[in-house]
């Protein structure tokens, strides 16, 4: 893969990064500091963005855009929520209603999809 390849999925991580803070930083609940909302940011996204710009396209590179997209964003949220649950929550906490840590994990993803989506078409 081509240099130029790489720059974009670092310059599409930070940019990605940046936007969910936005939304983590207000959206997690109040007992999470500062440093784990950007922590969280940075970790999480750096857990799932390579699955979902580098690996799920190769593997889905046969498969109907709208079919990778469902694949890679419900991806996404679903393994942050439960990463940011095992990193900051307890056992008890993962087997339970989707609260709002989740929701904003949620909304980040999806800010940073609509907005990547925008810029790139």
């Amino acid at each position: 893969m081509p240099t130029s390849f790489w720059f974009e999925v670092l310059a599409g991580y930070l940019a990605s990064v940046l936007i969910e803070f936005l939304v983590l930083w207000p959206g997690l609940s109040k007992q999470h500091s500062l440093p784990v909302r950007v922590l969280s940011a940075v970790w999480l996204t750096a857990c799932t963005y390579p699955i979902v710009v580098v690996a799920l396209p190769i593997l889905m590179r046969s498969q109907p855009e709208w079919l990778y997209l469902t694949v890679a964003e419900s991806f996404a949220a679903v393994a942050e929520c439960l990463l940011f649950g095992f990193a900051f929550g307890n056992a008890r906490q993962l087997v339970r209603k989707p609260g709002r840590d989740d929701f904003a994990i949620c909304l980040a993803n999806l800010t940073s999809f609509g907005v990547g989506e925008y810029w790139l078409r």
